[in-house]
C-alpha cells in the first residue's frame, strides 16, 4: 500500500474512533485582536519523549511551548517549528526531544505577529536554506537562513498590523514558495493589487515574482482577508484557509488571478465576479488556521473552534461529504497542523497566544496516530 493511501486509511480509521464531540465557543470576536495579556512564564521544554498516549491512538510529543505557530519536517525526519512570540526557532524528534536553535532577533512581537510560518527548502539536502515570516514595527518580511544564522529578507512590505497578519510559507509541488497574507485590518488592501495584504504570493526563492504569476508579480490570488492555511492535493491543487470576520469562515480552492470576495463577500455569493469557497463554517466553529492533506482527505486546525476538521475531497476540486469535527474540547486551541513523513498527523495547540484558557502542559505538539499503534507511525 502506497504511503498517500496508507495515510488515508489510516485517517479514516481516527476519524471512525474519535467521532464527533461537543460544541466548544471560544471568545466572540473572530479575529485574534489584541496584545497577549502578561501570562506567568511557562516551565522550559524537557528534553526526552513528551509520550503519554491514550486509548484513542493520540500522542503528547512536546509540552510547555508557548503559543508554537509554524511547522515544517526536515529530509530527516526531525521538524522545525516556531514560536510566534518568543520568536524562537526550535527543533523536535520524532520522539519528543525538543532543543532551542535559535532567536530571531529581528522580529517584533505583539498582538497577532512575531515569528509566524516556518517553510524548508525542496533543496535543503544541498542548500541548508530555511524559510521564515515574522513581523517587524514596519511590516511584515519573508526571509531566509541557514540554521543558526542571521536571516536575508527576500520579501518586505507585507502590510502589518495588530491583527490579520496572515503568515503561512510552504513550498508548492511546483517548487515555488506560497504565502498567505492578510488585509492588516484595512479591507481594501485586499483587492488593491499593488498591496501585498490579502493575497496569497507565489515567488521564487529569491523573492521574486514565480514565472507564471498572473500579474507579473508576487500576487497569485487576491480578495483575501487573512489566510493562514495552504495544503496541495496530489493533484497539485491549492487550497487555503480563510477567517472570516463575523459570519463565515472557508476553504478555497485557490485558482491563479482570481477574486476570493473580500471585503464585499464573505461566505458565499451570487457574484459571478468572485469565487465562492468549497467549505463555509460558522465563525464560533472555526477560525482556520493551518492545514494539511492526504491523499484526497484535508484537515484543518481550528483556533476559536478548537477542533480539528476532516473534509473529505472529492478528487476533482470539491468536497465529498460534509466536514468532522475531531477533538473537540481536548486540546483547545489549534493552530497548526501537518502530515509527518511517517504518515502521522501532528498538531499544535495555541492556548498560550492570549485568546486561549491554557492548562498547566500548555503549548503542546501532539501526535496523532491510527488506533492500536502504540510507537512511530508506519502508516
Amino acid at each position: 500500500m502506497d504511503r498517500p493511501l496508507r495515510a488515508r486509511v489510516a485517517l479514516l480509521a481516527i476519524a471512525a474512533v474519535l467521532g464527533t464531540g461537543g460544541c466548544a465557543f471560544g471568545p466572540p470576536d473572530n479575529s485574534e485582536q489584541g496584545k497577549p495579556p502578561n501570562l506567568p512564564p511557562p516551565p522550559s521544554p524537557t528534553s526526552g519523549p513528551q509520550t503519554t498516549e491514550d486509548e484513542i491512538g493520540v500522542q503528547v510529543l512536546a509540552k510547555n511551548l508557548e503559543a508554537p505557530w509554524g511547522l515544517a519536517f526536515l529530509p530527516d525526519g526531525n521538524a522545525l517549528f516556531t514560536e510566534r512570540d518568543t520568536r524562537e526557532i526550535h527543533s523536535i524528534t520524532p520522539g519528543g526531544t525538543v532543543q532551542t536553535i535559535q532567536t530571531i532577533d529581528q522580529a517584533f512581537s505583539g498582538g497577532e505577529g512575531g515569528l509566524m510560518g516556518i517553510a524548508v527548502s525542496p533543496k535543503y539536502e544541498t542548500d541548508r536554506t530555511v524559510f521564515i515570516y515574522y513581523t517587524t514595527r514596519q511590516d511584515n518580511r519573508i526571509a531566509k537562513l541557514t540554521l543558526g544564522g542571521q536571516p536575508t529578507p527576500i520579501v518586505t512590505g507585507i502590510p502589518v498590523s495588530g491583527i490579520h497578519n496572515g503568515g503561512r510559507i510552504a513550498f508548492g509541488p511546483d517548487g515555488f514558495l506560497y504565502a498567505g497574507t492578510g488585509d492588516a485590518s484595512e479591507g481594501g488592501r485586499s483587492q488593491d493589487l499593488k498591496s501585498l495584504g490579502g493575497k496569497i504570493l507565489r515567488m521564487t526563492d529569491a523573492g521574486k515574482p514565480a514565472p507564471g504569476n498572473p500579474f507579473k508579480s508576487l500576487v497569485w490570488s487576491f480578495g483575501h482577508r487573512n489566510v493562514q492555511g495552504l495544503a496541495w492535493d496530489s493533484k497539485k491543487r491549492l487550497y487555503a484557509t480563510e477567517f472570516g470576520q463575523n459570519r463565515f469562515d472557508e476553504l478555497n480552492l485557490i485558482q491563479p488571478g482570481k477574486d476570493y470576495g473580500w471585503p464585499t463577500v464573505e461566505g458565499k455569493g451570487n457574484n459571478p465576479k468572485f469565487v465562492n469557497p468549497l467549505v463555509t463554517w460558522r465563525t464560533d466553529e472555526a477560525s482556520p488556521s493551518g492545514a494539511a492533506i492526504s491523499g484526497d482527505v484535508a484537515l484543518v486546525a481550528a483556533l476559536r473552534g478548537e477542533r480539528l476538521w476532516v473534509v473529505p475531497l472529492d478528487g476533482n476540486g470539491g468536497v465529498k461529504e460534509q466536514p468532522r469535527a475531531l477533538l473537540q474540547q481536548r486540546f483547545g486551541r489549534l493552530r497548526h497542523v501537518a502530515m509527518a513523513p511517517d504518515g502521522s498527523v501532528w498538531v499544535l495547540t495555541s492556548n498560550r497566544d492570549g485568546r486561549g484558557e491554557p492548562v498547566p502542559d500548555d503549548d503542546r505538539i501532539i501526535r496523532i496516530l491510527p488506533p492500536g499503534n502504540n510507537g512511530v507511525s508506519s502508516l
